[in-house]
């Protein structure tokens, strides 16, 4: 039986580390079991992440510069907006202005109409001004609940061709036109108020008497009376915000039918929730520059760079077919950053290792690490590391898949790596992490997705400059 031996060893790419490691982790003899270790080169290299799920119910929306990059960050999003199940207005002949004539065949009319896209942080310059348009998406390009879309995804694509904007909005991360004294109090929630013509209010309004019917449910209610719509920075850069809720308020007046005297002040909400779909669009700048730089790799978040890392797992064997790894540690070391402190990105706290070929599926199909073909870790402050310690299930399960794969297809070793290139490959990027807590005090994943805030890590490596995994080996004598 192959024993897998799990033993922790200290973070070994410290720089400028002269301390002896050669007896660190191993077995006394008195065991019965002989130690050895060994030093490998791993090569990495960044690659851009195309196929990024957007998973969230926040969006981002605004224009920015990465301070260490230069790099452009661009965002825009999507909302579908979501109705109660056999939601109702007023009965109509209740609505303002005359409820004891039969207004049956009249059309009502709303009092006012406005979007509030509420936020919970922002990134960059609070007094700079940005212009927001917004468009109607389009009823013959649905964005459906069942189709997978990418941060990467042209929302513009569902909006119909030549569509002029339903409002337009210059606004401030800080809304000064809210006095200090109410932006102060606790039950302030930041936002961003964009008032829509009257007439779409009616619309909406009218659209439910002739109609009652498309409002039953939100999948009626998207398909039959709103589509969406799509929110597009139009001008301006140096802030992105966060947005948390957008709701689509609509305001009327109505008489209670017992109480012909008192009129009363009406309003729904139609909040764009995880019900329905949201999606923000990424735009980043020339990326390629960046995973073209041979001296170094990045992490860079949202839907922006991975690190690659090739595993010498033929190296790493020769000569120790019969031996078990006790243990096998990976050590990513980030580079201060010497940018702008103030506007600095934040560091990807959480981080992924999957296999390359794996990626996609990966999040695609919810998957959490499994410590084998899939690991996770965290920032490392302390030693400005992320660090992957027992590795070695890993390095086993991809030595003994080639052999098998060999085997059971009669190719030649060269013939087999030719056919499965990634198979020595992983990827690293940051991620999201939910998780739970059971009645004993133990933590799980309750979910895991690709990382939608704004991070960037700059990491040593790069085909250029390889680093360091150290290998110990164990055998039974």
């Amino acid at each position: 039986m192959r024993h897998y031996l799990a033993i922790l060893l200290l973070p070994i790419l410290i720089v400028s580390c002269t301390e002896d490691t050669s007896t660190i982790g191993m077995f006394p003899e008195t065991d019965g079991i002989a130690n050895s270790y060994a030093t490998f080169d791993i090569y990495t290299k960044s690659v851009l992440l195309d196929s990024v799920l957007y998973k969230s119910s926040q969006n981002y929306l605004g224009n920015i510069k990465d301070p260490e990059t230069n790099m452009e960050i661009k965002a825009n999003f999507a909302a579908q907006f979501h109705t109660f199940e056999n939601f109702k207005f007023p009965s109509k002949n209740l609505m303002f202005p005359d409820w004891e004539n039969d207004h049956s065949q009249d059309l009502v009319e709303c009092d006012s109409i406005e979007f509030r896209l509420y936020c919970n942080g922002y990134y960059g310059d609070p007094n700079n001004p940005m212009k927001l348009e917004v468009y109607p998406l389009s009823f013959d390009k649905i964005i459906e609940e069942d189709t997978v879309y990418y941060v990467n995804t042209d929302l513009e694509q569902f909006v119909d061709a030549g569509a002029t904007p339903i409002a337009t909005k210059v606004f401030t991360a800080i809304d000064y036109s809210v006095p200090e004294s109410y932006r102060e109090e606790d039950n302030y929630i930041s936002n961003i108020r964009i008032a829509l013509p009257k007439e779409y209010g009616n619309y909406l309004l009218n659209t439910f008497y002739e109609h009652p019917d498309y409002y039953k449910n939100s999948y009626n209610f998207i398909r039959k009376v709103c589509p969406g719509f799509y929110f597009k920075i139009k001008g301006g850069t140096g802030t992105m915000v966060y947005v948390e809720v957008s709701t689509l308020n609509l305001f009327f007046t109505y008489y209670d039918q017992n109480y012909p005297d008192s009129v009363y002040a009406g309003v729904y909400k139609f909040a764009a929730t995880p019900e329905v779909i949201q999606s923000t669009q990424f735009t980043n700048g020339n990326l390629q520059e960046l995973v073209d730089n041979d001296n170094c790799t990045y992490l860079k978040s949202p839907a922006g760079i991975g690190t690659e890392v090739t595993l010498p797992i033929n190296e790493i064997y020769a000569g120790h077919e019969a031996d078990s790894i006790s243990m096998a540690q990976l050590s990513l070391t980030r580079y201060n950053n010497d940018a702008n402190g103030d506007y600095s990105l934040d560091i990807p706290q959480n981080v992924v290792m999957v296999r390359k070929d794996d990626i996609v599926s990966f999040f695609k199909n919810k998957k959490t690490p499994n410590s084998q073909t899939s690991f996770f870790t965290t920032f490392d402050e302390t030693f400005n590391t992320y660090t992957f310690d027992n590795l070695g299930r890993l390095l086993t399960y991809c030595y003994f898949e080639k052999l098998k794969g060999m085997e059971s297809s009669g190719l030649s070793e060269a013939e087999w790596e030719a056919a499965h290139p990634n198979w020595n490959k992983m990827v690293i990027v940051p991620v999201s992490v939910t998780l739970t807590l059971d009645a004993y005090g133990n933590t799980s994943y309750a979910g895991l997705t690709h990382d939608m805030s704004l991070s960037s890590a700059k990491l040593v490596g790069g085909p250029n400059s390889p680093i360091k995994m150290q290998i110990l080996y164990s055998r039974f004598k």
